[in-house]
């Protein structure tokens, strides 16, 4: 694993990161670092936007006209993680852990699926955004995933990339050894689904099994809930397949 540098505060900005271009801060941006951190003119900020790595930067001004100026790239940007995280949308408190972890696993897209069992089906986008950014400042990771609008089941798998693997976490699936079945997939782009809280229906679970590059997968004997489940399938897959959110 990479070693971050966490001596000085890491802030995702939208602005560009060039060497001496000042970079605006939020009003909220600014009052976190000058009145709840208490930092001065000169002071190290560790910034990044997810497209020009990270940089050591310079807080310049306060309030209204606070600034970072980078002064120095410490690390390069990084390609955008391949694994994609599907999922049926949870209720708030479950749906922000889960994003927050799954930004630490290595999730490079955030797709919410409405299923016929779905019992969420309301999903707050900047909500789900501003975890993913907090989990990034927070664990050292340069890449903010990106999230998609909700899609239908069918029409998500209608569209579907043949060339990705999609890993089907199943609690009916025979299978006995996870790692073992996950040693034997095709490697390439992967996609982990996980199904609402009433699991999919009959139909749901064929059309999963109709794609060209699948695999069934059990998480073991006991029935998790949706936001544990998407956590031990990121962990099995980064396992095997490598540590594909890596920096």
């Amino acid at each position: 694993m990479a070693r971050y540098d966490f001596s000085a505060p890491r802030l995702h900005v939208e602005g560009d990161l060039a060497a001496g271009s000042a970079v605006p801060l939020t009003k909220d941006q600014a009052h976190y670092l000058t009145n709840v951190l208490r930092l001065g003119n000169g002071d190290a900020v560790m910034a990044f936007n997810g497209r020009d790595g990270e940089w050591r930067c310079a807080l310049e001004g306060r309030k209204a006209h606070a600034a970072l100026v980078p002064g120095e790239m410490t690390r390069p940007q990084p390609a955008a993680p391949p694994l994609h995280l599907l999922f049926a949308p949870l209720k708030h408190a479950r749906l922000d852990y889960m994003v927050q972890k799954a930004v630490e696993m290595g999730a490079g897209v955030l797709q919410p699926v409405i299923t016929r069992r779905t019992q969420a089906a309301r999903v707050n986008e900047e909500r789900m955004r501003a975890n993913a950014v907090e989990a990034a400042e927070q664990c050292g990771i340069l890449h903010v995933p990106e999230v998609r609008s909700p899609a239908r089941f069918d029409a998500l798998l209608a569209g579907w990339d043949a060339a990705r693997l999609m890993v089907f976490c199943d609690e009916d699936a025979d299978v006995a050894d996870p790692l073992a079945a996950l040693r034997g997939a095709p490697r390439g782009p992967a996609a982990v689904i996980i199904g609402p809280e009433g699991g999919f229906d009959e139909g749901e679970r064929a059309a999963l099994l109709a794609l060209p590059r699948r695999l069934r997968l059990s998480l073991g004997p006991r029935i998790l809930r949706a936001d544990t489940a998407a956590v031990a399938a990121l962990a099995l897959v980064g396992a095997v397949l490598g540590d594909i959110g890596a920096e």
